[in-house]
């Protein structure tokens, strides 16, 4: 346990420090790429637009990072004062670029400017506010700016150029290729970003500016390493490793991303020695060579890494040379664990699952090497999951109810609403879609987790989500889930708001249809003859079935209309279609049609109960056996 929280810690220490670094990645790129393309020895060289270097990396980057180092600690009032405070460590040391020291005074000034509001806290008049926060910022970041002028920023820079010296002694004694045996465990311990941005970023930095390239920026960034390990799985893996290995080695290499080769690594840990020679392989090639970049090549992808490569055909040949070798050595070394293994099978789906306990959360890129349904990064809380359909009335409340009720059985402490695509709230944590609708759903809310299901009445993926959920659940939330419990206890639907709502008149048994259009437009017509809708909602619930189809599973389809077909709804009402032969909807047989007719939301709650009820086919095999309509309605009202 002891040793789990150091690895915690670790792991938080190091992911602050990369996070002052990452957000302003593009920031270093176009640094990196103005360095390459117009200094002297670049590949445009231009005097003029070469003005920009100093400036950039002197004042533009270190105030940057400052910044967002005070943003992280106390949002933009943090950041304002990091900033003011870094620029104190700038002047303080002129002739260094300020990257650590950003690094130091960035949440400094954010933690002084946060500690002084939680003291005076309800103590200022009302009306004044504005003033004390501004003049509060001003006054306090300027006193922590002269500090770090008078004591930090020399400090730092003498730290700084011991750790200069540092690696130049490790360069000259050849001992350089010695750090990937830090390294190359670390990244898989997901210290990457740490290493790479929190510590080798800001070294090679300083060294860049002085020199044009740095050796730094190539000791984590290489992908030789774990590409070489792919390309063993994919000659020589068994099972799903080998079949997984050439998606994540493209993914790998070309988009950067290390994290997908990390649980081919935790599955045979032999492989960690592969990666470890690799790496020293190519970092010896770098130093013999003279290889490195002009700024940090981030993903680490060898198109990233081509982009900030200084403009001399021989550090070209160097950067490509060290790839190349070490995905060779690292290829070598895992192609003989393989072939030696005993192991018939190798299973990347737990491999994954030991990765992602290991990281602490959900892996963006698990999903490529797993086969995974669900797209994104699930929250490690979640609060709030949304069933999103076209319209938001029909399918995606449906699959709102039934989600509910395992969620509330769960004793989970989840929101779980329903809405039209277009209307996805912005705190959706988790988006449900249909298969067809999920890239809809995706272009909307890009950064939710993203499920597709194709029959939202029984689909597997609503038990493994409830699987996931119930990892995180926390004593408190299941003493809310029992609370509410209590406090719904005893209450009852308003059965005649629900007989308003389904007639015995608006039930139809035993119809036969030539195709799902003849029988969608008669659930319409009985609608708009029962007062539900206007005439117009005919065709819009047409026209719904054309985006996707309406059929749920379990022999179930609730044809309704288009999100903008809302308006022509005069009132909530639904209508229930017995087809004991079947009709086809997109090679699928419905023997249940429910047309409906949502206005405010007083639909759902019926709509729930029909949701519930045809989750079970039992349930629906009865209702289309049924010989009259009070039978049928009788049914749906029992369960």
């Amino acid at each position: 346990m002891a040793q789990s929280n150091v690895k915690v810690r670790v792991q938080k220490f190091g992911n602050f420090l990369s996070s002052m670094v990452l957000p302003n990645i593009g920031a270093f790129i176009a640094w990196g790429l103005i360095t390459a393309l117009f200094i002297p020895t670049g590949f445009f060289p231009n005097e003029s637009l070469a003005n920009l270097v100093d400036p950039m990396v002197n004042y533009l980057l270190p105030l940057l990072i400052g910044y967002t180092g005070g943003k992280l600690i106390y949002d933009q009032r943090g950041g304002v004062v990091g900033a003011i405070a870094t620029m104190g460590v700038i002047v303080g040391a002129p002739e260094t670029p300020m990257f650590l020291g950003a690094m130091l005074m960035g949440p400094l000034g954010g933690y002084v400017i946060k500690k002084f509001d939680q003291l005076i806290e309800g103590k200022i008049r009302s009306g004044f506010e504005m003033l004390v926060n501004n003049f509060s910022a001003g006054i306090l970041g300027a006193i922590v700016a002269i500090l770090a002028y008078l004591g930090i920023g020399p400090a730092v820079d003498a730290f700084t150029e011991v750790l200069v010296t540092g690696v130049d002694w490790l360069v000259d004694a050849g001992l350089l290729p010695l750090t990937s045996i830090l390294i190359e465990p670390g990244k898989i311990l997901f210290l990457n970003n740490a290493i790479n941005h929190g510590i080798l970023s800001p070294i090679g930095l300083e060294q860049s500016e002085s020199t044009g390239k740095s050796i730094m920026f190539l000791l984590e960034a290489n992908p030789g390493p774990g590409i070489g390990v792919l390309l063993a799985f994919m000659f020589f893996g068994k099972g799903t490793a080998k079949q997984s290995a050439s998606g994540a080695g493209i993914i790998h290499f070309f988009g950067g991303i290390h994290e997908i080769y990390f649980p081919y690594i935790l599955m045979k840990p032999k492989l960690f020695l592969s990666v470890i020679l690799g790496g020293m392989s190519g970092v010896f090639t770098l130093v013999l060579l003279g290889g490195g970049l002009s700024a940090p090549a981030s993903p680490g992808s060898i198109i990233a890494i081509t982009a900030v490569t200084p403009n001399d055909g021989m550090v070209y040949v160097a950067n490509y040379a060290a790839v190349l070798v070490a995905a060779a050595v690292s290829f070598a070394v895992s192609a003989v664990i393989l072939k030696t293994s005993k192991e018939t099978d190798e299973d990347i789906d737990k491999a994954t699952k030991k990765m992602e306990e290991m990281k602490g959360k959900k892996s963006s890129v698990a999903g490529h090497v797993s086969g995974a349904q669900a797209q994104g990064t699930l929250p490690e809380e979640v609060n709030k999951i949304v069933f999103a359909c076209d319209a938001g009335m029909g399918s995606s409340a449906m699959g709102a109810s039934l989600l509910r009720k395992k969620v509330k059985e769960a004793g989970l402490d989840v929101s779980v609403t329903n809405t039209a695509i277009s209307s996805i709230p912005a705190d959706a944590q988790v988006v449900i879609t249909q298969e067809e609708l999920t890239p809809r759903a995706q272009n909307k809310m890009p950064n939710a987790y993203h499920i597709s299901v194709d029959n939202f009445l029984s689909s597997p993926e609503y038990d493994k989500l409830i699987a996931s959920l119930q990892d995180g659940i926390t004593e408190e939330q299941a003493e809310l889930v029992e609370e509410s419990e209590t406090d719904a206890a005893g209450t009852e639907p308003n059965a005649d708001k629900d007989d308003d709502l389904l007639l015995e008149e608006n039930i139809f048994i035993g119809k036969k249809f030539a195709d799902k259009e003849e029988a969608i437009r008669f659930a319409g017509e009985a609608l708009a003859k029962a007062g539900y809708v206007e005439d117009s909602y005919v065709d819009a619930m047409i026209d719904r079935e054309g985006i996707t189809t309406t059929y749920m599973g379990n022999n179930v389809a609730i044809p309704h209309g288009t999100e903008e077909a809302k308006k022509a709804v005069l009132k909530s009402g639904f209508t229930v279609i017995q087809v004991p032969d079947g009709v086809d909807f997109n090679g699928e047989q419905a023997k249940l049609i429910f047309g409906i007719a949502g206005k405010d939301g007083t639909h759902l709650e019926i709509l729930s109960g029909i949701a519930v009820i045809c989750s079970e086919q039992e349930n629906v095999d009865q209702m289309v056996q049924a010989k009259t309509a009070k039978e049928l309605k009788d049914i749906i009202n029992s369960k």
